[in-house]
């Protein structure tokens, strides 16, 4: 969608922004000799090492709890979308400095640069998700919307409110990305990722609560992007990035960083269509009514020689999605590449995708996954369940950090919560929110596994097997 212009519009070379969050001086270093391993790439680097991307592969994708090995988790998603990404930065960066000499001149690893950074963004876009995918994210909103969370939300002003209300896990990945917990050290990056790819990773540059006026009905408003307790660490890198903001910048709402888009793609791409794979393999889609429908979306000419006869249906499965992925991913770089200078100005706020060639097969596909396996019925069991646990868990823990008589069971149930989640001692958080928040970053981040083995646990319906 178009929306009203901006004046003056964002720069590259101030949204490649290398320093790092938020010690670290800008490094605008021009060399003629590209970087070994550049900035953009540690970022990635640092975001596969971190201990909350590590549990990205036992938390659920599409099928909870899944017991074969093809179907996809949080962590395949996260790479399959990283190598498409960094496809789409590199193919859209070479096209846009094809266009613009004096943007090659300025930034001559331009192409590599984008193709860095939006990798290392679509790498961590799920980093913040609880258990049991999106239904998880519905389950922490439904708890704190309970008469069970009345005594615990009471206290809190609407915007806090409203960031548990309508929990998000794009802004508990932006405080994963950028919080550092006290019983940890005394430092305060986070994992120190450059402003770019933070800027990149925040498809919802924009806090819980906007006022109506406020609102231009762009995709990026969808949803929210930070909690209250980041919204300064948001501010401090959407000033640096020179995000224009969308009215009173004292609101923390901001335009998309340009390249946010392409991680917004490269995600839409693989859920849509590899989702939709794995719905097939799992016998839930018709593999026949699969194959014809993708190949539509291929659009082969019929007189194309082909020189491999498939034996498995799996097999050209496979080959089809790998090829059709290669066709989105140049059209993608070609659409972002022609609306850059209306994304610089503020002017386009809308999902790429939706101007594909095959934008109505995508369509297609999304329903069938939607129909036959996001509504399946071990889909929808386990996702019940997981309402269950997630508010069990809540409860049992808000009601140990928050009970007055400090009751033997509270007392033993503070004593399970990791250290750098404990609401107690020296460095207790200051106010209510924090300590919920951080109550709600340990269910959070815990897997699937491990959220159902903790709720029986604390219930007595199992106990441990030993060490």
């Amino acid at each position: 969608m178009r929306i009203s212009p901006s004046p003056a519009p964002m720069t590259w070379p101030r949204l490649l922004s290398r320093r790092r969050y938020p010690e670290q001086p800008q490094l605008h270093v021009v060399s003629d000799a590209p970087p070994v391993r550049g900035a953009f790439v540690a970022d990635y680097d640092r975001v596969v090492f971190s201990t909350a991307f590590r549990r990205l592969q036992r938390k659920t994708q599409v099928m909870p709890l899944p017991e074969t090995d093809f179907v996809h988790t949080r962590l395949t998603h996260s790479l399959e979308t990283a190598c498409v990404g960094r496809s789409l930065g590199r193919l859209s960066g070479r096209l846009l400095m094809e266009a613009d000499d004096e943007l090659s001149q300025q930034l001559p690893y331009f192409d590599a640069d984008c193709g860095d950074i939006v990798a290392a963004a679509c790498l961590a876009h799920d980093i913040g998700n609880p258990p049991f995918g999106h239904s998880g994210e519905d389950a922490i909103s439904a708890y704190f919307q309970s008469p069970a969370a009345e005594p615990f939300v009471r206290v809190l002003s609407p915007a806090q409110r409203a960031d548990l209300q309508r929990f998000e896990g794009n802004a508990a990945g932006f405080r994963v990305l950028t919080h550092t917990y006290p019983a940890h050290s005394s430092g305060t990056a986070g994992l120190g990722l450059t402003y770019a790819t933070l800027g990149a990773f925040s498809k919802y540059p924009k806090p819980s609560v906007v006022g109506d006026d406020d609102r231009t009905g762009g995709i990026s408003e969808k949803k929210f992007g930070y909690f209250q307790t980041e919204a300064e660490r948001f501010r401090h890198v959407a000033h640096d990035l020179g995000l224009l903001p969308k009215g009173d910048p004292d609101l923390g709402f901001y335009h998309r960083h340009p390249l946010a888009f392409l991680v917004e793609a490269a995600d839409d791409l693989c859920y849509r269509i590899i989702d939709f794979e794995d719905g097939v393999k799992l016998g839930l889609i018709p593999h026949d009514e699969a194959l014809a429908l993708l190949r539509q979306m291929l659009a082969d000419d019929p007189d194309r020689p082909r020189s491999v006869h498939w034996l498995d249906w799996r097999e050209e499965l496979g080959y089809i999605r790998a090829r059709l992925i290669g066709k989105l991913v140049a059209e993608t770089a070609a659409l972002f590449a022609s609306h850059a200078p209306a994304i610089l100005r503020g002017e386009y706020d809308a999902p790429l995708i939706r101007e594909l060639s095959c934008w109505q097969e995508l369509q297609e596909v999304q329903s069938l996954s939607v129909e036959r396996l996001y509504r399946s019925r071990p889909v929808l069991q386990i996702e019940a369940a997981g309402f269950e646990v997630l508010a069990g868990l809540l409860d049992a823990f808000l009601h140990a950090t928050f009970d007055s008589t400090a009751s033997p069971r509270a007392r033993k149930l503070q004593e399970l919560i990791p250290a750098q989640f404990r609401a107690v001692g020296p460095q207790a958080p200051a106010t209510a929110f924090e300590q919920i928040i951080l109550l709600t970053d340990y269910v959070g981040s815990l897997t699937d596994q491990n959220a159902l083995s903790l709720f029986r646990t604390i219930r007595g319906i199992d106990l441990p097997k030993g060490f």
